[in-house]
């Protein structure tokens, strides 16, 4: 019986020679496995045809869209997920489930190897490799780019060699990971730090500096998550392509950082979110309103972890499902309104309005329909600051 390898396929230049090169080193049979995480571009069934036309002996290509977005990208909306407090983790996020998707060709083709085109220093040859092992330990992984020496001079050349149907365009420096919630654009000139982004990089964001007229955006939450704009009922995929659209418009959403890999390196990269990072600064700010402070408080540490664990490739980890009872508890009174204006690269926040508010202005307001009693604040004061006074004290006597 002929061995079956699975192979994560994007349809570029590594994965489609891995089909070859697997055959070739491991005499395998190759299944290739497309994901449609809402990244755009070619039509799946283009790149279904061309894992066929490189070897592959069955191909599969899976519309996952509705579920990243469900299950995935809602969950990093009311983690308010950013990693180093500014990448929304749009490579991260999809790994776990195409891994999920690998697992479960594996045993639909009674595979005993899964494979995967990523590289040896970057961080989703992790990602997927933990979560596979979390989901199958029994499975192999095979990384013909990190464990066969294959750069991207040799697989033209090999390509070459196989007449693989492959469109190589050899002028095109930039590696490129893209979904809806987001695009990454690392490597060619950008590997230099002092280089300033071209706006040649960009295409889900405009440039922010053209002059256009301000959007202005309502955004209504429940429990957490959006549920319309500007009225109309959305699901949580439709609520990330249409702000992806407007805030995109609007040049909103780009970052430029340089990252702390969890392969040891720092990296520099360029990232376009316009949905997820206007979507986060909406939620967040609801949040504001409809959080107590001490919840709040210990949320944002959660936060940080869930993002870092996420990152890390951790989405299958005992702390990460934990963590999301946590989140899942505080979005209990997240739900009402966020007005926002989408101009120039900056998404504002102009308006708030929920029945779960937590606001008071009777409390907070400093004219005649104040009902705050103000004669409280000096004892408050003497019992709050009494530990630091006693310290004090005691200081200025050692002397």
């Amino acid at each position: 019986m002929t061995k079956k390898v699975v192979l994560a396929y994007s349809g570029g230049l590594d994965t489609s020679v891995a089909i070859e090169w697997i055959k070739d080193k491991t005499g395998a049979e190759v299944v290739a496995v497309a994901a449609d995480v809402g990244q755009g571009g070619e039509d799946m069934n283009v790149i279904k045809q061309r894992a066929l036309d490189c070897g592959a002996v069955a191909a599969e290509v899976l519309d996952l869209r509705e579920e990243f977005a469900n299950e995935y990208c809602a969950p990093a909306l009311k983690a308010n997920a950013l990693y180093m407090d500014r990448y929304p983790l749009v490579s991260s996020l999809s790994r776990p489930i195409i891994s999920k998707y690998l697992v479960e060709a594996a045993k639909k083709h009674d595979a005993y190897m899964v494979g995967h085109g990523c590289t040896g220093k970057g961080n989703d040859q992790v990602r997927f490799e933990v979560s596979i092992a979390a989901l199958d330990p029994d499975l192999k992984v095979f990384a013909p780019v990190r464990d066969s020496g294959m750069t991207r001079d040799k697989a033209i050349i090999f390509a070459g060699e196989k007449n693989l149907p492959i469109d190589v365009n050899k002028k095109n420096p930039y590696s490129i990971d893209q979904n809806v919630w987001g695009r990454a654009i690392e490597t060619g000139f950008l590997e230099d730090i002092w280089n300033e982004p071209i706006e040649d990089i960009y295409t889900y964001t405009k440039n922010p500096a053209e002059k256009r007229e301000a959007d202005e955006v309502l955004i209504t939450f429940k429990k957490g998550l959006p549920t319309h704009i500007d009225g109309q009922a959305v699901s949580m995929l439709q609520a990330i392509e249409i702000m992806n659209k407007r805030a995109g418009d609007q040049g909103i959403g780009r970052i430029d950082m340089v990252e702390d890999r969890l392969v040891g390196i720092k990296s520099r990269e360029v990232y376009e979110a316009p949905g997820a990072m206007a979507l986060i600064t909406a939620h967040q700010e609801l949040e504001n309103v409809c959080l107590e402070r001490e919840l709040s408080r210990f949320k944002r540490g959660v936060e940080q972890r869930w993002g870092e664990l996420v990152y890390d490739g951790l989405w299958f980890s005992p702390l990460r499902k934990a963590l999301d009872v946590f989140i899942e508890e505080t979005q209990k009174h997240v739900s009402g309104d966020i007005r926002m204006r989408l101009h120039a690269g900056k998404a504002v926040v102009t308006g708030r309005k929920s029945t779960e508010s937590l606001y008071r202005y009777d409390l907070a307001t400093y004219d005649s329909e104040d009902t705050y009693d103000q004669s409280w604040a000096k004892g408050f004061i003497e019992i709050f600051g009494m530990t630091a006074k006693i310290a004090a004290d005691r200081d200025r006597k050692s002397k």
